[in-house]
């Protein structure tokens, strides 16, 4: 444990359950509803309503071997691929073969996909892929669809849901084991102010951390709460520096930030053309897929593009679509599109990459363990070893499926016990940061750790993150008037610079280029001495303190190491130090 915790108020109530999961996504309801149906109590906490995470949001759909002539073996032959050499095989392994069983499942509770005439499920191709594997709801809706079905399940099972409320810290007995979280519900939920949820068993399935950055197709909830959580119980995260950026978000203007509007892959993988502004296409002869290369490719082509024509954007050339295609094959895109006063069936759309998604996240096992007993991870917050350097296209929710179903056997099979929480709250609160910061934050790290990143402007990123930190640190010190009192904002942008500094000190580690890890001034891929992952852990300092493993091999996990004592701890990421 590192002994820290955010500033709060004392829990004022208290609920008891068997199993807590936090988020209400595909991870983390297939975790719930699955430990319900084996008699466990289980409580749901969401930071907003059920069916607002960022599962909702998914457009293209789920990827599983499920069509005639597609095996497992290929599915997972192009997830290797995209995977720039630091996929966990024995992780994508159990993704591909206990992928199709896992969605057959989800129709089973009650997700409607589209199907072909004949009445099969009707299958699309994306980035990366070589095979239709993709399967699609509503169109363009998929991720709504899985939402809704697993949304009216755990309703129907009647299980214990806390709404709008912010998860803070993890609770623990006197042996260092998990007994349940602190959480604080915000004015809607069925408590007010800060509570605990006690339970030996906590899954942590709270989406990702794209608020990070400026511009990001992520929604609002996504400040990289479990990430900040999981750092503070002294558990360990590992890849944080491959962000991906989706290559095709809808370009709103100059200086536009929060939630952009995404266009699927899938679009591509129906034959839509990238372009630039006098219609050429600029992908064929890059990759042997051309617009369906791995989204880390065609990212970084746009990127060049734009640079090489001072541009913005660049263009998505799909109107030969017709428009019979566009409103039945995507029409949550056509409106998204035609709300910002573009008609993709007449005109190509503007497109921009922006951040996307976080391959790395806290570090699992094959059965979601992390390395602090009776803490879970799945979904986005999670790094199995199935993403590597740069996810494969709709795998994400599979993912999140498949390993939902492997923690809810492991907890229903362990039974996990805890002690008592420790009496009282010895741990060092952490200094909160004024939620005014959050756009700073943003603008530093899409300035200084985007899509484009090199040892200058990471630098300079973690120079401006460290002087935020300090800043809040020596607030405190001096006991300023100043200082940012605990609330939910203030809470979301002390997780978001926390989450901040861990991504850019482990980017300023990795001197090479690979997948979504994009190093201008390192622009080669460098296995001999970089096919490794990068382990992080939080120091009681609240220093990252990161370790390279000795092999691209994912590695076992277990309990997290203390400190080394012979190694000094950083004073600054500038500094961070690597343990042997």
């Amino acid at each position: 444990m590192t002994g820290i915790r955010l500033t709060a108020p004392a829990p004022g109530w208290s609920i008891d359950a068997d199993v807590v999961v936090v988020g209400s996504g595909v991870a983390g309801l297939t975790t719930a509803l699955r430990c319900a149906a084996a008699g466990l109590a289980t409580v749901v906490v969401t930071k907003a309503r059920l069916d607002d995470g960022s599962t909702r949001w998914a457009q293209g759909g789920i990827a599983a071997a499920l069509g005639e002539g597609d095996t497992p073996e290929q599915h997972l032959d192009d997830t290797l691929v995209a995977g720039a050499g630091l996929c966990d095989e024995a992780a994508v392994r159990t993704l591909v073969t206990e992928g199709p069983d896992a969605v057959r499942r989800l129709i089973s509770t009650g997700a409607h996909f589209d199907t072909t005439d004949d009445g099969d499920i009707a299958l699309t191709r994306e980035g990366g892929h070589h095979r239709r594997r993709i399967a699609h709801a509503g169109g363009d809706a998929t991720g709504a669809e899985i939402s809704r079905a697993l949304v009216e399940a755990v309703r129907e099972a009647a299980l214990h849901t806390v709404e709008n409320a912010l998860v803070l810290d993890l609770l623990t007995d006197a042996e260092g084991r998990t007994a349940g979280v602190t959480l604080h519900v915000m004015g809607e939920g069925q408590h007010d102010g800060v509570g605990a949820v006690r339970a030996p068993a906590v899954v942590l399935a709270t989406g990702g951390m794209g608020q990070v950055f400026s511009a990001t197709t992520n929604p609002a909830v996504s400040t990289g709460d479990g990430v900040a959580l999981a750092l503070r119980a002294g558990a360990e995260v590992s890849d944080l520096e491959f962000v991906q950026f989706h290559p095709t978000v809808l370009f709103l203007g100059a200086g536009s930030e929060g939630q952009q509007p995404l266009v699927s892959e899938a679009v591509r993988g129906e034959g839509a053309h990238l372009v630039d502004a006098s219609g050429t296409r600029f992908m064929v002869g890059q990759h042997e897929l051309a617009e369906l290369a791995p989204r880390d490719i065609v990212a970084k082509a746009i990127t060049r593009q734009m640079e090489l024509h001072g541009t913005l954007h660049m263009y998505l050339d799909a109107r030969h679509f017709g428009a019979e295609m566009w409103e039945q094959r995507f029409p949550t895109i056509l409106a998204a599109c035609r709300a910002h006063g573009i008609d993709p069936i007449t005109e190509p759309i503007p497109v921009a990459p922006a951040a996307h998604y976080a391959s790395g996240g806290i570090r699992t096992d094959l059965r979601g363990r992390t390395t602090v007993p009776g803490l879970y991870a799945c979904g986005e917050v999670a790094c199995t070893g199935v993403h590597g350097a740069n996810r494969l296209a709709s795998n994400s929710l599979l993912e999140g499926l498949v390993f939902a179903e492997r923690i809810a056997a492991d907890i229903i099979e362990e039974r996990p016990g805890a002690g008592p929480a420790e009496a009282g709250d010895h741990r060092a609160p952490s200094p909160l940061i004024a939620p005014e910061a959050r756009s700073t934050i943003q603008r530093i790290m899409t300035r200084g750790a985007g899509v484009l990143r090199s040892a200058e402007s990471l630098a300079t990123a973690a120079d401006e993150l460290e002087a935020l930190h300090d800043s809040a640190a020596l607030a405190v010190a001096a006991d300023e008037p100043k200082v940012a009192v605990p609330g939910v904002e203030a809470w979301e942008v002390t997780n978001l610079l926390l989450v901040s500094r861990v991504l850019v000190a482990a980017a300023r580690q990795r001197e090479e280029t690979r997948g979504c890890h994009w190093r201008e001034d390192r622009p080669e891929r460098d296995d001999e001495n970089w096919r490794r992952h990068l382990v992080v852990r939080l120091t009681p300092e609240r220093l990252p303190v990161l370790r390279r493993t000795e092999t691209e091999a994912f590695g076992p996990v277990g309990p997290a190491q203390a400190p080394d004592c012979a190694a000094a701890p950083p004073t600054h990421p500038a500094d961070v130090t690597e343990e042997p």
